[in-house]
């Protein structure tokens, strides 16, 4: 009897580097060039070029990923990774070799304090604490270009930064640095997609303003929903962290906004007499004054319903979608035709 037919068919033909890279939460450049580098490779390639890796491989890459979010150099951790793994033995049971992992699992290889995530958190969450800059780049820009931002945003950016936030609170002063250029990498890649879609963007309709309440530094959030918004051709201001309440007041009635999303990350720095406000502010002619619609973004906002010309989205994609409706109405209004992607 052929024993080959008893065996996982990745078993006897191996899988790709890009299956790979998503089993480990790596990216398939980082893959490359462990295999150029330090020789952490495939056995066998296809044709004699493309990498196919058999579970032997991958379990070598699994040591190598352990070792390197545990601190130890690279190279270090190759020969360390070649002289444990042992030749790969075609016939060993199936039970240790590396099954596909599913998309959600709990625990992390690098000590952040990860729960029922996607595998590809904790890729990134390893590369944030090897201060891996070039990977973070490359598996921020991948995703996106794979899930969409919104799904990248809402499943890896966010577990993961909140993780690292859980580490630093419990770590002293430790991970500091994780947490300040994990942050750094995620705002750069939300502004690289509002950069690539800012050519779709109407600039003859009314914006829609974006501003952290008085007292609150957290901008994340807002960037992605910035980032959102250039996707649908959707013009947006974006004003940043703790905008004083005169600056916003004057920022609406001097651009006349769709809406107006205003972030709270807690309920200290929420400000609901600001909010009324806004709703109430008015502008235009005599006669024919105008009003926004405001959003109240953010676990601070969490309490009662909100006011009249208010709204509270549970999330990205609820802001976007509410954001959406209003724009399209206020040009349907206004007599231009509505942006649709």
């Amino acid at each position: 009897m052929d024993e080959s037919a008893e065996q996982p068919a990745e078993a006897v033909h191996g899988i790709t580097t890009g299956a790979v890279a998503r089993r480990l939460g790596v990216a398939p450049t980082t893959l490359r060039s462990w295999d150029r580098r330090y020789g952490i490779g495939p056995a066998a390639r296809e044709d004699g070029r493309h990498r196919r890796w058999t579970p032997g491989d991958i379990a070598v890459l699994q040591e190598m990923c352990r070792l390197t979010s545990s601190g130890v150099p690279p190279a270090e951790a190759a020969r360390a990774a070649r002289a444990g793994s042992g030749p790969a033995a075609p016939t060993a049971p199936a039970a240790p070799v590396v099954p596909t992992a599913p998309a959600r699992q709990p625990g992390s290889g690098n000590g952040l304090p990860f729960g029922d995530v996607r595998q590809e958190c904790r890729g990134l969450g390893r590369a944030a604490v090897r201060l891996d800059s070039p990977t973070m780049d490359e598996m921020l820009g991948s995703l996106i270009s794979e899930y969409g931002l919104v799904t990248t945003w809402e499943e890896v950016m966010v577990p993961t930064l909140h993780a690292v936030g859980r580490k630093w609170e419990t770590s002293g002063d430790q991970y500091v640095e994780v947490e300040h250029l994990l942050s750094w990498h995620v705002s750069t890649a939300l502004r690289r997609v509002g950069i690539g879609a800012g050519s779709a963007s109407r600039a003859n309709a009314p914006a829609i303003l974006l501003a952290c309440v008085p007292g609150e530094q957290h901008t994340l959030p807002l960037e992605a929903l910035a980032a959102g918004l250039a996707e649908l051709g959707l013009p947006a201001r974006m004003f940043g962290a703790a905008v004083p309440p005169e600056a916003l007041v004057q920022a609406v009635r001097r651009t006349g906004p769709s809406a107006v999303v205003l972030w709270a990350q807690a309920r200290s720095t929420a400000h609901h007499a600001l909010a009324r406000h806004i709703a109430d502010t008015a502008w235009g002619v005599k006669g024919a004054r105008a009003r926004t619609t405001v959003l109240l973004a953010g676990p601070g906002w969490a309490g009662p319903a909100p006011a009249p010309g208010m709204l509270r989205p549970g999330g990205l994609r609820e802001a976007l979608a509410l954001l959406r409706g209003l724009c399209e109405s206020a040009a349907a209004a206004a007599g231009a035709p509505a942006q649709r992607s």
